[in-house]
Order: structure tokens, then C-alpha cells, then sequence
């Protein structure tokens, strides 16, 4: 029921907010990894679980938002919600170790998953059918905003402060957001009341969690654990491989799946899954990599790395809605989605040509066509999700082309961490071969060990601190490098899909359709 005067403003106020916090925190860590790590003491590679975590529960919980949200009533759900994500960002800024942390950071995900998508259907539901592009516009600029003030958020607070302070700041908004949803949010007629008939897919949730889980496990710990030597990676794989095909062979004998993917006989939305797929993995694995570069090699604190991805990501907030107004005047969405990912690929290949030695503004262009590159694909992959399913399966449709993206993004940063890994071994045997092979090391060590000796008096610790010194110019080359040759692969992913945008097909839609369609995808985001 549409709401009026104050109460509209109140609702707006706590589902933007709520949906932003959720978004905030799929980047705010991403500056704090480094920091993160060190204090816990495990390496950057470890510690990115606590983003992956995240992005699993996230693929995990928003395919079954809209199940839930039925089966314990809409308000309900999005109060435990908002109570869970509070309760576990303290719990994450109280961790003291790398298990408890991921663990909470799973939790947080839980209820973070939710609150985007009820968030949205809660909004929508406040104001009347034909002020809902205004409600779409609100939050679709929070759904840009978000991950983008997340790096910038904590790399003041990690300038300025401690990591812990950056899951902390989520417990007064919390608190607030919580309150007022208790006392403005109303109940839709008959919410939570049919419980007894719903059915619930339990074994579909357990195969769908065991076989992402352990999927992602294998991929973030193969090169790590040596891959099919460990006996860790070799039982997680083949509970992996039955779960997912457990996962697709029930959902399809079933009549109510937790995940319809029926919808998936649809050749259109088949292949903008595949499109989704490629831009979850650049959306998530480009604002993973890039911190960790701009800090380990470049030299940047965590507050100028947020800031050089702030200002050129504004342009693709400036770029939404003027893309879906044309998109709205029927205007094909698969020539923005070329345009897009060529950007895209573009902003990685750019990315992969920077110099040990550059400055914050280097990556202003890069990252001004990452924003547009991305700015120009959502929308239109929206749009594609939905394109030739009928109006009962939209929710379904969408919420699907979500998981992916989630799905998308995890497998990216998992990808990243591997191959970084493998590269980062190669290159440093290169290097150490290259330099040991001629006179020049030598001449190099025996100048930083009598700068050393001339400063402390010592031979032996000087000879050790000019190793030292060596080494970490090393371990700094090999990064850097491995970091290049992240970016290169990235950009291919986006290139090799471009041909499929042949087999994508666009069916113009009445009013009553688009309306239909923008009231699923509230529901499903």
C-alpha cells in the first residue's frame, strides 16, 4: 500500500540506508586487507575469505529471499535480517583470529543478502505504480553509491583509525534502521500466514550450500593446499561435483524448487546468465585486485586508494539514469551491453600497462571507464534477464541472473587469488635468476651492505639487511607483475563472451509488462 507525508520519507530514509550499509560492506574491506591481515597474521590470501565468505553467502541466501521473506512474513524477515547483519558486523570487529572472522563474515552475508532485495520490494510498495521510477531511480543511485563509498569509508577510517572500526560503524545504523522498521514498515495482508502451504526445498538448500561451499573452497585453497594432493581439496571436490549436479537434477524433478531453473530452457536468459556470469566476476574481481596493488606495490595508503576509485565512479552514478530513461523509450539494450564490456575491457587492459612508479591520478581514466563500462551493462542485463519469459517468471528469472553474478564474483576473486599466486612464484624465479646470473647483484648488495655497515657499525646485520632490502624489491617486482597479468586475463573473459550477444534477442514489452518486470526485479535483487 502506497504511504504518504512522513511516513513515505521515513521508509525511504530506512531502506536506502539499509540497502547502502549492505552494499558499503562488500567493499569496505577491500582497503582494509592488508591491515586485516597483519593483525590476524595470515597473508593477504588468506584473508581474502573474508570477501568470498561474504559473496557465498550472498549467492546462497538470494535465491531463496523471496521464499523467505513468504514463509516468515516480509517485515519479519527484513527485521531478523537487519538484526543478524548487526549483530555479526560486531562479531566481526571483535574476531581475533582468520576462522572466527570468516565465520561472522558468513553470517553477516546472510542477513546483508536479504536486506538488498527486501529492501527494495519494501520501497516500491511505499509509493504508488506510477512514482515507482522515482523509487527505482533512489535506489538505483544507492546501488551505485554503495560500492563505491565502501573503499573510500574505510580507507579514511583505516588512515584515521583501526580496521575494526569498519564493521562497527554498521551498529548505530543498524540499531536506528531497526527501530524504524518496526514502527513504519507495515504488514502486507495475511504476511507470514501461509506457512503450512509452503513447501520448503530443504534438500535443495543443502545441496546448493555443500556444492557452492565446497566449490569455492576447492578454488580458493587448490594452489594453496597443492591441489589434488591434499586430501582436503580432493574430498571437497567430489562433494562439489555431486552437489551442483544433485542441485540441478532435483530442482528440476521437483514441483516447487528453491531455485526454479526451469527458466533457464529460455534461450535468452541462458545466455545473459553467461553475460552476468563474466560481469560479477570483473565487478568484483577488479575492486579486489586494485586495492591490493595500490597498496602492496604502489605504495598508496588505504584513503588514497579509496579516493582514486571515488571520484571516476561518480560518473557512472551520473550515467544510470540517463541510461534507463533511453532504455525506457524502447531503445535496444544489447548495444549498450557491447559498449560496456568493451570498456570494461579496456579499463583491465589499460590497468595492466601502469607503472610501478604511478600516482593516484594514473588510474583516474581507467577507472572513469570501468564506471561507465559497468553503468552501461546492469541495466541491460537486467532488461535481458527478463526478455521473452513470461510475466510469472520474472522473479524467478531475475533472481537467478542475481545468483549468477554473486556466483560470478566469488569464483573471480578466488580465480585472482590462484593465479596471482602462480604468477607470483613465476615471476619471483624469474627474477631471482635473472638477477643472480650477472655481476650486477652483486655490485648491489655490496653497496647496500657498506651503506648498512657505515649506519650501524655491523658487517653481519648489514649484510643481512641488504638481503633483506633485495628481497622485498623482489617480492615487490613479482607482484606487481602478477597484478599486470591479473588485469590482462580479466579483460579476455570480457572479450571471449562478445560474440554471444548473436544469439541475445530483444522482445519489446507492453506498459503493463515493464511494470510487471519492475516490480520483480524489487523483489529479486
Amino acid at each position: 500500500m502506497a504511504l504518504k507525508g512522513f511516513a513515505k520519507y521515513i521508509i525511504v530514509l530506512t531502506t536506502v540506508t539499509a540497502a547502502v550499509m549492505e552494499l558499503v560492506d562488500t567493499s569496505i574491506v577491500n582497503v582494509a586487507l592488508y591491515d586485516i591481515a597483519g593483525s590476524l597474521g595470515v597473508t593477504i590470501e588468506d584473508i581474502s575469505w573474508v570477501i568470498t565468505a561474504y559473496a557465498i553467502a550472498n549467492v546462497i541466501i538470494i535465491p531463496l529471499t523471496g521464499f523467505l521473506a513468504d514463509y516468515f512474513g516480509r517485515k519479519n524477515y527484513y527485521i531478523a535480517s537487519m538484526i543478524i547483519f548487526t549483530v555479526a558486523s560486531y562479531m566481526c570487529a571483535e574476531s581475533s583470529s582468520l576462522t572466527e572472522i570468516i565465520v561472522w563474515r558468513f553470517i553477516q552475508g546472510v542477513g546483508g543478502g536479504a536486506l538488498l532485495s527486501t529492501s527494495q520490494a519494501i520501497l516500491f510498495d511505499a509509493f504508488e505504480p506510477k512514482d515507482r521510477p522515482i523509487a527505482s531511480g533512489l535506489f538505483g543511485m544507492g546501488l551505485v553509491l554503495g560500492p563505491t563509498l565502501g573503499p573510500t569509508i574505510g580507507g579514511y577510517i583505516m588512515e584515521h583509525f583501526s580496521w575494526p572500526l569498519i564493521f562497527m560503524i554498521n551498529i548505530p545504523i543498524g540499531i536506528v534502521a531497526t527501530l524504524l522498521s518496526i514502527s513504519f514498515i507495515d504488514k502486507k495482508p495475511g504476511e507470514g500466514k501461509q506457512k503450512k502451504n509452503i513447501h520448503i526445498d530443504y534438500t535443495g538448500i543443502l545441496l546448493l550450500m555443500a556444492g557452492i561451499g565446497c566449490l569455492q573452497f576447492v578454488l580458493e585453497r587448490g594452489e594453496a593446499e597443492d591441489w589434488f594432493s591434499s586430501n582436503a581439496i580432493r574430498i571437497s571436490s567430489v562433494i562439489a561435483v555431486f552437489g551442483l549436479i544433485g542441485f540441478v537434477w532435483y530442482e528440476l524433478s521437483i514441483k516447487n524448487p528453491a531455485v526454479n531453473l526451469r527458466v533457464l530452457q529460455n534461450r535468452n536468459l541462458a545466455f545473459t546468465t553467461i553475460f552476468t556470469f563474466v560481469a560479477g566476476l570483473g565487478l568484483f574481481t577488479s575492486v579486489f585486485v586494485y586495492p591490493v596493488l595500490a597498496q602492496r606495490v604502489l605504495g598508496f595508503t588505504p584513503y588514497e586508494t579509496g579516493l582514486s576509485l571515488l571520484w571516476p565512479t561518480l560518473i557512472g552514478v551520473m550515467m544510470m539514469p540517463i541510461i534507463g530513461k533511453i532504455m525506457s523509450k524502447g531503445v535496444s539494450p544489447i548495444p549498450f551491453l557491447i559498449i560496456g564490456f568493451l570498456l570494461f575491457a579496456s579499463y583491465t587492459w589499460l590497468s595492466a600497462t601502469v607503472s610501478p612508479d604511478a600516482g593516484r591520478w594514473f588510474f583516474f581514466f581507467p577507472l572513469a571507464l570501468r564506471a561507465m563500462g559497468m553503468s552501461m551493462s546492469q541495466l541491460p542485463l537486467i532488461n535481458q534477464a527478463v526478455a521473452g519469459l513470461q510475466p510469472k517468471e520474472y522473479a524467478a528469472g531475475i533472481s537467478l541472473n542475481n545468483m549468477i553474478r554473486q556466483l560470478g564474483g566469488a569464483f573471480g576473486i578466488a580465480l585472482a587469488n590462484n593465479y596471482i599466486a602462480h604468477k607470483y612464484a613465476q615471476h619471483r624465479y624469474d627474477l631471482i635468476a635473472g638477477t643472480t646470473a650477472g655481476t650486477a647483484m652483486n655490485e648491489r648488495l655490496s653497496a647496500l651492505t657498506n651503506y648498512f655497515s657505515s649506519r650501524t657499525g655491523d658487517p653481519v646485520s648489514a649484510g643481512q639487511q641488504a638481503l633483506a632490502m633485495v628481497n622485498n624489491s623482489i617480492d615487490r617486482q613479482a607482484y606487481y607483475l602478477s597484478y599486470l597479468d591479473t588485469f590482462h586475463i580479466i579483460s579476455l573473459f570480457f572479450i571471449i563472451v562478445l560474440p554471444l550477444t548473436i544469439f541475445l534477442r530483444v522482445k519489446k514489452k507492453s506498459k503493463a509488462e515493464q511494470a510487471e518486470a519492475m516490480k520483480a526485479a524489487a523483489e529479486a535483487h
